[in-house]
């Protein structure tokens, strides 16, 4: 990617966003927020196309497959019997984001990423299960679907019941489970 003076930017693997001041093809020197002068390698940069407030107000409430989802859940209300226990205790909530999993994601790649989440998925479901606990959220994120379909797959080898989560609460990124045998 190309960057050249007065693109805004963010640094991948930091909490760090700024404005290029000076652009080679080796080396970026941005001005962060607070007006410190820093150098990263383009590798290490992405452009920031738009403010996320300005996609917060538009994209969100605007998207198509979410205005799909709350259709489809207001056409089809069902009368849902829930036992007590199943009422009482609380779904456990896993977020399978990698920040929220590793220090650092430099270094790793994509593959590294979402092998660590499936294992993490894989050690939160067996808990569940030696807990008796009696479903899980994870929260995975909407992306390009990857670890969605990596989880999935992953829940076939276990009975459960999956099924979105509610979108008021997590929106279209979560996966809600029910584990069949804790009942």
């Amino acid at each position: 990617m190309s960057f050249k003076k007065g693109d805004k930017v963010a640094v991948l693997d930091a909490a760090i966003k700024g404005v290029v001041i000076n652009a080679s093809t080796k080396q970026i020197v941005i001005e962060d927020e607070d007006g410190f002068e820093l150098s990263f390698r383009p590798d290490q940069l992405v452009k920031i196309l738009r403010d996320q407030n300005e996609l917060s107000k538009f994209s969100d409430i605007n998207n198509p497959l979410l205005k799909a989802k709350i259709q489809d859940t207001s056409r089809k209300k069902k009368t849902v019997i829930k036992s007590k226990k199943e009422g009482t205790i609380p779904p456990m909530e896993v977020d399978l984001h990698i920040q929220h999993l590793v220090k650092s994601t430099a270094g790793m790649q994509n593959f590294d990423m979402l092998t660590v989440q499936l294992d993490t998925a894989k050690m939160k479901i067996e808990f569940a299960q030696r807990k008796r606990i009696p479903r899980i959220i994870f929260i995975h994120g909407v992306g390009e679907g990857v670890l969605k379909d990596e989880l999935y797959r992953l829940l076939k080898r276990y009975p459960v019941k999956i099924s979105d989560a509610s979108y008021q609460k997590y929106g279209m990124g979560a996966t809600e489970v029910y584990f069949l045998q804790n009942r």
